[in-house]
């Protein structure tokens, strides 16, 4: 559980750190070169290259060192949490490999350099953290993990190749629950370790841009119609847990949203701004589907 947990953190490190280049963007060396600048593209390579490796060896001395070793092995772990830690992976390799992308397209880099080395980022990363899992006897390789990183990657570079663009984004938001102060170990015991555990606060969304499928309408480009996924009644992994006494139960939710690329700016900073928040789930008025028959609407879901 934990090891799953800091695999969202590590993700969102990255997140913000492959993102860095275009939110400080007062400065012309950051604006976005027209041209291939093989400089810049070697210290995005390099960035994210040491990184990549701190991190992983930081994790490998922080915690897997803390349990023996195995041979390497895969575990079945595709009914834990409702698939909400499966829906994690794929949102956490989708959002690396866009950003990534960012950051080479910033360089100046092609868009079929960018679909073979930027988008596999998430893939990679997160698949080399699942091979570490697989040597420690306390935990193991998921397979469904691995499915759910290769779902993202693909959902990127389908988009690309079918559209040349992101007509859907993946998207993340959360709220805080009771259940986390029922369990605080597994759940968190702040705000932001239950941003991370508490699969109960997350919902994961598909948030389509209405104007990118009909360009010549006078939709506001901004407006995005999302489609969510979440789940609640989870103290554990797995029921059984002593204090859950209600069915756990899934979340269905559509909701508005705002594509923060399409809003109209001149400035450079705002631009890498919006495009690196931009995996955030703007709050706003929502409908929820439950998997138990309810349907429930919310001025404002977040």
């Amino acid at each position: 559980m934990f090891v799953k947990n800091l695999k969202l953190f590590v993700v969102l490190f990255f997140i913000l750190f492959v993102s860095l280049g275009n939110a400080q963007t007062k400065s012309s060396f950051f604006t976005k070169s027209d041209t291939l600048n093989k400089s810049r593209l070697r210290g995005v390579y390099l960035s994210e290259a040491a990184i990549a490796s701190v991190t992983l060896i930081g994790l490998n001395q922080l915690w897997y060192a803390n349990y023996e070793k195995s041979k390497f092995h895969f575990i079945n772990d595709n009914s834990d949490w409702l698939q909400m830690d499966k829906v994690g992976h794929a949102f956490s390799a989708y959002q690396l490999g866009r950003l990534s992308m960012s950051a080479m397209d910033w360089a100046g880099a092609s868009k079929r350099d960018q679909l073979l080395y930027g988008a596999p980022l998430g893939f990679v990363f997160l698949t080399a953290v699942e091979v570490m899992d697989g040597f420690s006897a306390e935990w193991g390789a998921s397979t469904g993990d691995i499915i759910a990183n290769a779902a993202g990657t693909a959902f990127l570079i389908g988009q690309e190749l079918g559209w040349k663009e992101q007509r859907i984004s993946f998207k993340y938001s959360f709220h805080r629950t009771d259940y986390a102060t029922l369990n605080p170990d597994v759940l968190g015991k702040n705000l932001t370790e239950q941003m991370l555990k508490d699969y109960n606060g997350q919902t994961y969304w598909l948030s389509a841009n209405v104007w990118s499928f009909a360009k010549e309408s006078k939709f506001p480009k901004w407006l995005n119609i999302a489609f969510g996924y979440g789940a609640e009644g989870m103290l554990s992994k797995q029921p059984g847990h002593e204090l859950e006494v209600s069915p756990r139960y899934r979340q269905f939710y559509a909701s508005f949203d705002i594509d923060l690329t399409k809003i109209k700016t001149n400035s450079p900073f705002l631009k890498g701004l919006f495009n690196t928040l931009n995996f955030i789930k703007i709050p706003a008025p929502a409908i929820e589907f439950t998997s138990n028959g309810k349907i429930i609407g919310h001025w404002i879901y977040y």
